[in-house]
């Protein structure tokens, strides 16, 4: 286990001094900089006396780190104004809320703003937030819609929490969200969700990034910091965890996260968990993603006629006109593969054909077997 580099993370976090640590240079901004905490290591090893000149990691990291930081809070600030201003409840969702609960707001990056509305108040929210603030509509997902401010921060509205079938029973739980929220004081519009709530969709966040290749570093880090919180009902989060059937991964991801700062000792899972992790970035790898696409699709075949034709149940979210029209399935499948014609899909996209190619055989089987060991 590459143990040193998340002691130095820990000291960041905690405010602690480390000693009698090996620096791998090379390896730790390469793993840094994929999951997007080079900052965080900057800082631990300015903090600890260890940041050479010539070191690859620097303090601009920091500084950029405390910009984007800025930009973020003023932009919600902004976005959560003209909410209330046009009376469409509203609930911020993961990082917006998480660096609060960090020793510093900024250690905590993000790279856009996620709030969720009411599914019917979608489209009032995005013609309020386009003529009052100048944002532009790029594209909608299963799930959410992209939104960019003038400064060009991304915002993701969401009017769901999770897509259906992943996440065990997730959405089973999901689905009753605006019944575990409470207003933010001072406010009519923003709501904020129970602990044991907002506790439940960070798992079940977890485990749907687990099931399409991996979720990174930083997850872990919030999760740590998420348990360390005092004075709360931790049997109301499991209560919630058995009946969304992910007290079991649960378990599994905070195993990894007290080896991982708590220098706890690893056990077989935390081990096959790591390599998972640490083979990827932020979202994970194409080689995962791939990986258990075959297994579940039967084989190198049916994973490529699941990409390229999609099920009903996932084309309507993107296409909502299909649940009046079904029949326009085809046109819509067709409309779908033009998205190719963008760089950055049609890049995504060469790199999952080239990854279904080159997987080894049994590396799918073995991918599901791991996602049962620990709970998916």
């Amino acid at each position: 286990m590459e143990i040193s580099l998340f002691t130095l993370l820990r000291s960041a976090l905690d405010d602690i001094l480390v000693s009698d640590i090996e620096i791998d240079e090379s390896l730790w901004y390469q793993i840094a900089t994929a999951h997007d905490v080079e900052h965080l290591v900057a800082f631990a090893l300015k903090r600890n006396d260890l940041l050479k000149k010539d070191s690859s990691f620097s303090e601009k990291s920091i500084f950029k780190a405390v910009y984007r930081c800025e930009k973020l809070t003023f932009a919600l600030n902004e976005l959560s104004e003209a909410l209330e201003e046009g009376q469409i409840p509203f609930i911020p969702l993961k990082g917006a809320v998480l660096r609060e609960y960090y020793p510093e707001p900024w250690m905590r990056t993000s790279c856009d703003i996620d709030v969720l509305v009411h599914r019917e108040d979608l489209e009032r929210a995005i013609e309020h937030l386009t003529t009052t603030l100048g944002y532009e509509e790029k594209w909608k997902g299963t799930h959410d819609v992209s939104l960019f401010t003038p400064g060009g921060i991304h915002i993701e509205l969401h009017f769901d929490l999770i897509e259906e079938n992943c996440a065990n029973n997730a959405i089973g739980v999901l689905r009753n969200v605006w019944k575990n929220v409470s207003l933010r004081e001072n406010c009519k519009y923003h709501y904020e969700m129970s602990d044991a709530f907002f506790y439940f969709h960070h798992i079940a966040h977890m485990a749907q990034h687990f099931e399409t290749g991996g979720c990174g570093i930083r997850p872990f880090l919030d999760l740590w910091i998420l348990d360390r919180r005092e004075n709360l009902d931790f049997t109301a989060r499991d209560t919630l965890l058995s009946e969304g059937g992910l007290l079991k991964f649960a378990q599994s991801v905070r195993k990894l996260s007290r080896v991982w700062l708590n220098r706890e000792e690893p056990d077989e899972v935390s081990v096959q968990m790591q390599d998972y992790l640490l083979r990827g970035g932020v979202y994970g790898s194409s080689e995962n993603r791939v990986a258990l696409l075959q297994k579940e699709r039967g084989g190198k075949v049916g994973y490529l006629l699941s990409r390229i034709f999609i099920s009903y149940e996932k084309l309507k979210r993107y296409y909502p006109i299909l649940e009046k029209h079904r029949w326009l399935m085809p046109i819509m499948q067709i409309r779908r593969w033009f998205k190719l014609l963008k760089p950055h899909v049609a890049s995504m996209a060469k790199n999952e054909i080239k990854a279904n190619h080159n997987l080894q055989k049994g590396a799918a089987s073995q991918m599901g077997d791991f996602l049962k060991n620990i709970g998916l």
